[in-house]
């Protein structure tokens, strides 16, 4: 038997083969799934299909936990463990822990009870709360009645007044109608069997013909309670889960409503909700709303629950350091009012510890890194992710990770499993984690299945202010990106991405074109996705970078390595201005088409017949017109097809472009002294363009006609509209 550091972080990794090859936990074949067919032999003939029909955990189920902390680790190892008890079980909900402690140990909001009484029927309120463990084995929730006289009352009040908390139906089209097949397939496929428990009728999509799943070794988190909502309450949930568990630890899966009620189907099939049978025998009598209401606070159920209405706090118990190992929570037999957890062994070690050092000593400073790590460890980030050689899904949850795009495969893992978070503070910009944590559009790898969930802004923003400070690099790599160089020109960066280049576009897509091979991230928003610092390090040195990219180290050895690095990141600045590279444009990408924009399009040029200081503007609907900036006047109006930028672009003489459509008038001539101010766009992109005429200042607006033939033109006089029709 090999003996190992156990607080060697890559012992701490699930997917470590050292970790591995010495600790067999009783209950689970651990990591990789150890010793499969003993396995299948002991547990395949009670295994269940369905997630909902999961192993029993009889203990409150943490992750990370029970992920990172085995019996046989020393009391330094277990004691962190133990101060994440006291914070994911909500233990300084009731109990102070001293000041130094308070925000590492801060309790986290329980669910919102508010309109409760619209999702949970009365059985089931009745039975959760007589004995929370029963009803959902693994639960966090601990009961509150020890089997005492009049207990059934209490349950039978307090189940009246949450079954009160109701919500008025909003009118809204009909249910979604969800389908179980595909219910099933999203199930496995978007990321919840991170987290909870695979189905054992489900084959991965990779998994060899004549070989079974691995199941498991690390428990999974119980949804039990799922049979209990009916199917459309419980796609609502599906749909934003933070509603009603703010806390987070059920994030929102960024599911479509038909994604929500196919799964919510699926998670049904089969299921029964479990009838009070207990209280139906019991017949017990009405107990009154308000009973219900007073007994809620006075068992200090709004320590961890909202309901929703005006509620008076009642004050914590004991301070958390005056508490005594195998006393009260941590008891063998808790009396009606004591939280009762069913704590397992190492839990109860690890919280007396955590309490024992609570008294001892402050709480140590922690660093940016540090508070990062814990926060991660809070939300189970490490369920998917790894960082620092700590984390990411164990063996027999990956293999359910997909693709689907058959061309990543060649990516390996990178195609499938979730990134490696390694420097990513310093890799990312502020706005772009805002949009990977909480907000929308930040996916960049749509060749993977799984998805990035939603924890909330209240649970993640701190990582946007501490990722930064704890990857910045020892020595920032400078990088100019003012544009002001000689150097920074667009089109060097283009003709270096292309195929005749360093050939980027090899591996790399942009704008709506796929890479030439396999679909690694497509660059049109790297400017605001990434560091530049970052971008170049990235660079310069890929693999000491971002260990196991496939990215080669195309600038090793190249004189200009800086110069050519700084080109591209301006003509990535200005993507949207700029032809893609060779390799990617075909002759139909130079015609600018306000049709397939969707909105119109305005465009500086040479523009035959308008001048060479002339600005088109093409409309969806083909109406389009050229203002002469020269002349100061509207020159041309023309219908159909609007420009093709081809010797703009490509051509250093600039020759004049000539409209594409069909129609084209010019108009007459303007009298007057002219001088041209500029324009403005409004919301839908229409310009208004602003010149003098004699002094008098004018605004001057062409858009289609609701007749969708002609021009209807607007001008604003020194404040005096004047309106009329332009055809032709």
């Amino acid at each position: 038997m090999t003996n190992a550091n156990l607080n060697d972080p890559v012992n701490r990794n699930p997917k470590s083969p050292l970790r591995m090859s010495f600790v067999i936990r009783a209950s689970s074949f651990l990591r990789h799934g150890a010793l499969p067919a003993i396995f299948l032999l002991l547990h395949g003939s009670s295994s269940h299909a369905h997630p909902l029909q999961a192993e029993p955990i009889n203990h409150p189920y943490v992750f990370n936990f029970d992920q990172f902390n085995l019996p046989e680790d020393p009391d330094e190892h277990v004691v962190e463990g133990g101060f994440l008890l006291l914070a994911e079980l909500n233990c300084t909900a009731c109990h102070q822990p001293p000041e130094s402690w308070k925000d590492r140990l801060a309790p986290k909001p329980g669910p919102n009870l508010s309109a409760v009484g619209s999702r949970l029927d009365a059985d089931t309120l009745w039975l959760f709360i007589r004995s929370p463990q029963h009803r959902k084995k693994g639960t966090q929730m601990p009961g509150m009645f020890g089997a005492e006289e009049g207990d059934a009352e209490k349950v039978e009040a307090l189940t009246e007044y949450l079954s009160s908390l109701r919500s008025t139906p909003a009118k809204t089209a009909a249910p979604t109608k969800g389908d179980e097949a595909r219910g099933k397939e999203l199930y496995h496929k978007v990321g919840c069997v991170a987290c909870h428990e695979p189905a054992t009728d489900f084959r991965p999509a990779k998994l060899a013909a004549d070989a079974e799943p691995e199941k498991p070794g690390l428990g999974s988190v119980p949804i039990a309670l799922a049979d209990a909502y009916d199917v459309d309450s419980l796609a609502e949930f599906l749909l934003n889960p933070l509603i009603h568990r703010p806390a987070g630890r059920m994030p929102n899966m960024r599911l479509t409503a038909q994604e929500a009620a196919d799964i919510a189907v699926y998670l049904h099939t089969g299921r029964t909700a479990e009838k009070a049978t207990e209280r139906a025998v019991l017949k017990i009598a009405p107990q009154g709303v308000e009973k219900g209401k007073a007994l809620f606070a006075q068992m200090r159920c709004l320590s961890c629950h909202s309901t929703g209405e005006d509620s008076v706090l009642t004050p914590k118990s004991k301070d958390m350091v005056e508490l005594q190992p195998s006393t009260g929570c941590l008891s063998e037999k808790q009396r009606t009012g004591i939280p009762r957890y069913d704590l397992n062994e190492l839990q109860k070690r690890a919280l007396n510890l955590a309490i024992q050092a609570l008294k001892k000593q402050e709480a140590p400073t922690l660093t940016a890194a540090q508070q990062v790590d814990w926060q991660m460890t809070r939300l189970n980030c490490y369920a998917c992710h790894d960082r620092d050689g700590k984390g990411g899904p164990e063996d027999p949850r990956a293999q359910y990770f997909g693709s689907n795009d058959g061309s990543a495969e060649s990516l390996g893992e990178l195609a499938h499993l979730p990134p490696n978070l390694d420097h990513v503070g310093r890799k990312l910009t502020v706005g772009w984690l805002q949009k990977v944590l909480w907000g929308e559009g930040g996916s960049v790898r749509p060749y993977m299945d799984t998805r990035m969930p939603n924890f909330g802004q209240a649970q993640t923003e701190m990582l946007v202010k501490l990722l930064p400070e704890a990857d910045k690099a020892e020595k920032p790599i400078a990088i100019d990106v003012s544009g002001l160089g000689k150097h920074h020109r667009a089109e060097t960066g283009r003709q270096l991405m292309g195929a005749k280049g360093l050939a980027c576009i090899a591996c790399h897509g942009l704008k709506d074109r796929k890479s030439l091979g396999p679909p690694v991230i497509r660059l049109t928003h790297t400017v605001e996705r990434l560091q530049p610092e970052y971008f170049k390090e990235l660079l310069l040195n890929p693999q000491a970078t971002q260990p196991g990219t496939m990215m080669p180290p195309m600038f090793m050895g190249r004189k200009k390595a800086d110069q050519e690095i700084e080109s591209l990141w301006i003509y990535l600045k200005e993507i949207e201005g700029q032809p893609l590279p060779e390799g990617l444009i075909s002759n139909e990408d130079f015609e600018l088409n306000p049709g397939k924009a969707g909105k119109p399009i305005v465009f500086r040029s040479f523009i035959e017949g308008a001048g060479s200081h002339a600005i088109g503007v093409g409309f969806p609907s083909g109406l389009n017109a050229a203002f002469d900036a020269t002349e100061v006047r509207w020159s041309l109006v023309w219908r159909g097809r609007f420009l093709d930028a081809l010797s703009n672009w490509q051509s250093r003489e600039m020759l004049p472009i000539k409209p594409l459509g069909t129609e084209i008038k010019e108009l007459p001539t303007e009298t007057g002294t002219r001088e041209f101010i500029g324009y403005r766009l409004d919301k839908q992109g229409v310009p208004t363009f602003r010149y003098r005429v004699d002094g008098q200042e004018v605004e001057d607006t062409l858009r289609p006609a609701k007749d969708g033939k002609n021009f209807e033109r607007e001008m604003k006089i020194n404040g005096e509209v004047k309106k009329e029709v332009l055809s032709w």
